[in-house]
């Protein structure tokens, strides 16, 4: 998980900063994600991992932590809508990128990370680099957030 003992936590905090502090991405701290992990946490994760490589591998680690953070900017709770998971796969997307533009404003790039980060579900493909790493970010923080949560859960139970 993403908190202040991270190598490069504090230089993340400088980019992002002006979107974490708002009642937006605040509340998604109310919103449950994966497990126990909230949306916001959840944000936080991919952001910074997305930030890290994009910065290691010379690409624009500022595009990517900025997307990254507002990728899941939504607050519908898709599981009790009666949503299925690839109605809601391909709806999410949409509805952050419209809620990240009433937020901030954005880059091209930005909102194709965030349009397209779930683009193993749909028919829109990235045209980034960037955009591949936010999304593979979002899928191996998932599969650890899942993994987590479930050994806590068994942890509880014994």
């Amino acid at each position: 998980m993403v908190d202040s003992n991270n190598n490069y936590y504090d230089e993340f905090l400088d980019i992002v900063d002006d979107l974490i502090n708002t009642p937006e991405f605040g509340r998604l701290a109310k919103c449950r994600h994966h497990y126990g992990v909230t949306r916001m946490q959840h944000c936080l994760n991919v952001a910074y991992y997305s930030f890290v490589l994009c910065k290691r591998l010379h690409l624009d680690y500022r595009a990517a932590a900025r997307a990254g953070l507002l990728h899941d900017l939504f607050y519908y709770e898709w599981r009790s809508d009666e949503m299925g998971f690839f109605e809601h796969a391909s709806v999410h997307s949409r509805e952050a990128l419209s809620n990240a533009e009433k937020l901030t404003e954005l880059s091209d790039l930005e909102r194709d990370i965030i349009r397209n980060h779930m683009w193993l579900c749909g028919l829109i493909w990235p045209r980034r680099r960037e955009t591949y790493i936010v999304s593979v970010a979002d899928k191996v923080c998932a599969v650890w957030e899942a993994a987590h949560g479930m050994r806590l859960k068994a942890a509880k139970a014994t």
